[in-house]
């Protein structure tokens, strides 16, 4: 496995985040068919590769030249194209797409006004863009919790305001994951019930939504409801893979190699 720090999701990993982004892929194929489409900072390229099957061309822009020359190994299609460029900008020409996604970038830079002129200047005049972030609320205030990788985060509020200082369409879109699945809702239905409990007691929970989409254009575009994604074949390709390595000839004959250092941990518990 290369050095993977476990900030950008590639295909090997199988678990909640997985889950997110797939989910968030998903409604972008709403709006994508027969469309040219640029996956902005697209990391290794799947999200690009899954768009590619219904758009009529995806453009896969990284900040990372080694991530882009993986990807245009891995991922060869006629219709898929990678490039090394940045947020801030953006090596495609003007007015030439019809929807620009970027998902989990904005927190990863501070050139917030520069990377929302450059998806103007990319953008159709009825193009549109969907774009998500962690809100800093629910992410990392009310966890306590600090991504090292993240250089500005944004409250709902600032990254709503952002969007609508170039876009007049806009809807912000909440994503939280319960049991195993993606709920992606309106945020106008800010308080989803999450319940849970047994034969003898029930009740509901908090779940925080931990992170924001938003779908802007300056022409009206369909709202998207509450849909939910299903994580059970990711997290049944997880057990797979586990089940894979215990086959594996290596981890046979170290089991092998560690199995009397086993039975003595036992007898001397």
């Amino acid at each position: 496995m290369k050095n993977w720090t476990g900030e950008r999701l590639e295909t090997f990993v199988y678990n909640k985040n997985t889950i997110d982004h797939l989910h968030r892929y998903s409604i972008a194929t709403n709006y994508i068919l027969d469309k040219v489409v640029l996956d902005i900072a697209c990391g290794e390229g799947y999200g690009s590769n899954l768009m590619s099957k219904s758009a009529k061309f995806v453009y896969g822009v990284d900040i990372d030249s080694e991530t882009i020359a993986n990807a245009k190994i891995k991922y060869v299609k006629s219709n898929l194209n990678f490039q090394t460029g940045s947020a801030d900008n953006i090596p495609i020409p003007d007015a030439s797409i019809d929807v620009v996604v970027s998902y989990e970038t904005i927190e990863h830079h501070d050139k917030h006004d520069e990377m929302m002129l450059e998806i103007k200047r990319v953008l159709k005049s009825d193009g549109i863009l969907i774009i998500s972030t962690p809100d800093k609320l629910f992410y990392t205030d009310k966890r306590n919790y600090i991504n090292e990788f993240h250089v500005k985060e944004l409250y709902k509020n600032e990254f709503f305001d952002l969007v609508a200082s170039r876009f007049t369409n806009i809807q912000i879109l909440n994503q939280l994951f319960v049991n195993g699945n993606s709920i992606i809702y309106p945020d106008s239905n800010d308080n989803l019930d999450v319940y849970k409990g047994d034969y003898f007691n029930i009740g509901s929970y908090e779940v925080n939504p931990l992170y924001l989409i938003i779908i802007a254009s300056d022409i009206h575009t369909t709202p998207q409801w509450i849909s939910v994604f299903d994580g059970s074949k990711v997290f049944s390709m997880d057990d797979d893979k586990i089940a894979e390595i215990y086959k594996s000839k290596s981890y046979i004959i170290g089991d092998f190699i560690l199995k009397p250092f086993k039975v003595l941990k036992k007898i001397f518990k």
